[in-house]
């Protein structure tokens, strides 16, 4: 049970994290669930371990890791395009 609210709260962070940077995460749930991991493992690296604490995920850190990696990902994508 725990790996699947680690799951639905990756989800919720991922698209909170979209929908303050403004963008789009491709790949839709499956990718808001891996901005979400990611940008948890991210902002807990960058900020540490503080706020409060939801199925393992610092909340305020790890909010602030999607948004970082959301820019980063947008931005690479975007780069991208204009090549083509």
């Amino acid at each position: 049970m725990g790996f699947i609210w680690m799951l639905i709260i990756g989800g919720i962070i991922g698209w909170i994290g979209g929908a303050i940077a403004s963008r789009d995460i491709p790949g839709g749930i499956i990718g808001n669930i891996i901005a979400g991991l990611v940008g948890s493992w991210l902002g807990t690296l960058i900020l540490g371990h503080w706020g409060p604490e939801v199925a393992g995920f610092y909340l305020i850190p790890a909010i602030i890791g999607a948004v970082i990696l959301v820019f980063v990902l947008s931005f690479i994508f975007r780069s991208f395009r204009k090549e083509s």
